[in-house]
């Protein structure tokens, strides 16, 4: 069942970081505006966000592997959709239904991992996802340039979406046959209006700063900009609301007391805001700015990828030294690889070259390989094991829309630098003031890291589903 299930979850990674390399391709070759290119690489983050916890809860009602095998087809379909889209407009909106199909089918993953294996297995099945995620992020970088340097059948960069469909469809025969059927111990109910708040106050804020640059700041984004706290407040009005009359209000208002939980937020936002950014700002900088090929800039992504892959491994034996301090070791080598990557930018300006960076994006994979896969467990070590269901579903659902506000936020500031007919210097100068920025950020959210518990309780790893059990009897459903 494992590698049926992770290679959905490979599917997923595979996708968000293939899509980076593809960048300039799309420019080039459907004439994708700035803003339209942050909506295809950031939107899906934003939708597959959205839909994380409801996707979970889904799950709950109608069984895991039922949603998995619903997740696996819609996914397929909107990676056809966006392999067939003919405009930039069907694109983004492709995209964005790709990411609602991510989000009603990687939860199910976790779900079943834990609904199905024995506590004295867990732990491996857990790691192997952890290893898939990394493979996901490797494979993006370097098989995604392949296969858009290789021009298969003349597809070019859509053969990164249309290979999802034999893997699909593969993936989906396979759990038919291999994946048992396992219910969660409790049937919840949705909270479509607390999922719909949530959206829409993020939404509000991220689309103008994504489309405001290059529609001249109209009116209207500013009132979208204006609009979005207050939606968020009323939001969290209604989930107060819901819970005083025994609902199931999506976000448990409660962990927010919690200093551990609400740092930790912050931390995830901040690591997951500069990674995402800064993946989007590598790849327009190796191939639009210093004229690579696909296939090269991901080689050249290499000890970007290797280190990080190989720290994410080895990122428990660091927690067993560290404890929580393993996290804020991880977050100091990002910012200083972040810092590095500035001034190796400031040092060689238009002479630069993508192995000159190598240095620095190793340093920054280290950093996030240690931090990042460290963070939920270190987190959600203190909460109430009746709540790590719903903090774990926060967690996650802030990570992805910090991937999304990066994209948006440092993709402005970086477009804004870059001018309107900008050289080699030009994107090598709007990198290095896109890093300073990101650097400074990142070492908020490694001070920050200060006010996790030094030491975490052993017990058995929290997941977005251990409140869950294996399949009960059919009599008692």
């Amino acid at each position: 069942m494992l590698p049926v299930v992770l290679m959905a979850m490979f599917m997923a990674g595979f996708d968000i970081w293939s899509v980076n390399v593809a960048a300039p391709s799309l420019q080039r070759d459907l004439h994708v505006s700035d803003a339209a290119l942050q909506l295809i690489v950031g939107g899906y983050a934003f939708m597959y966000a959205s839909g994380m916890v409801t996707g979970g809860r889904l799950g709950d009602l109608f069984g895991y592997r039922r949603m998995f095998m619903i997740g696996v087809v819609s996914f397929a379909a909107a990676s056809l959709l966006c392999g067939l889209a003919q405009s930039p407009a069907e694109l983004v909106a492709a995209r964005l239904v790709q990411g609602l199909t991510g989000a009603a089918m990687v939860p199910q993953v976790l779900a079943l991992i834990t609904a199905t294996f024995p506590a004295r297995e867990r732990s491996r099945a857990l790691a192997w996802f952890g290893v898939t995620m990394g493979l996901g992020f490797v494979s993006g970088q370097i098989l995604g340039g392949g296969l858009i340097q290789a021009d298969i059948a003349g597809l070019g960069w859509r053969a990164i979406f249309l290979v999802n469909v034999p893997v699909g469809l593969a993936a989906l025969i396979a759990s038919a046959l291999v994946v048992p059927p396992a219910w969660g111990q409790r049937r919840p109910r949705l909270d479509p209006l607390g999922a719909l708040g949530v959206s829409a106050s993020l939404a509000l804020a991220l689309v103008p700063l994504t489309l405001g640059r290059d529609e001249g700041w109209p009116v209207w984004t500013w009132v979208s900009l204006a609009a979005a706290l207050p939606v968020l407040a009323l939001t969290v009005a209604w989930e107060r609301r819901l819970a005083r009359r025994g609902g199931e209000p999506l976000l448990d208002l409660p962990l927010f007391r919690d200093r551990a939980f609400s740092a930790g937020l912050l931390v995830n936002f901040g690591l997951v805001f500069f990674f995402g950014s800064f993946m989007f700002v590598l790849t327009l900088l190796l191939q639009a700015g210093l004229g690579q090929s696909p296939l090269q800039a991901g080689v050249e992504a290499l000890p970007l990828a290797a280190s990080f892959t190989i720290m994410s491994i080895l990122s428990p034996r660091v927690q067993a030294r560290l404890g929580s301090r393993a996290v804020t070791v991880g977050a100091v080598i990002t910012t200083i690889g972040t810092i590095t990557l500035a001034c190796t930018g400031a040092r060689y300006h238009g002479q630069l070259t993508g192995w000159d960076l190598a240095p620095a994006t190793a340093l920054i994979g280290l950093g996030q390989g240690i931090a990042m896969p460290l963070l939920i467990g270190v987190v959600l070590a203190h909460v109430q094991p009746v709540r790590a269901g719903a903090a774990a579903g926060i967690l996650t659902t802030t990570q992805q829309f910090g991937a999304a506000s990066g994209i948006a936020v440092i993709g402005a500031i970086f477009y804004s630098a870059l001018g309107a007919a900008p050289d080699r210097g030009a994107f090598v100068s709007a990198m290095v003031l896109a890093m300073s920025v990101n650097a400074a950020l990142v070492a908020v959210a490694a001070a920050v890291t200060w006010l996790l518990p030094r030491r975490t309780v052993p017990r058995e790893p929290v997941t977005p589903v251990e409140r869950l059990a294996p399949a009960e009897p059919a009599e008692a459903r």
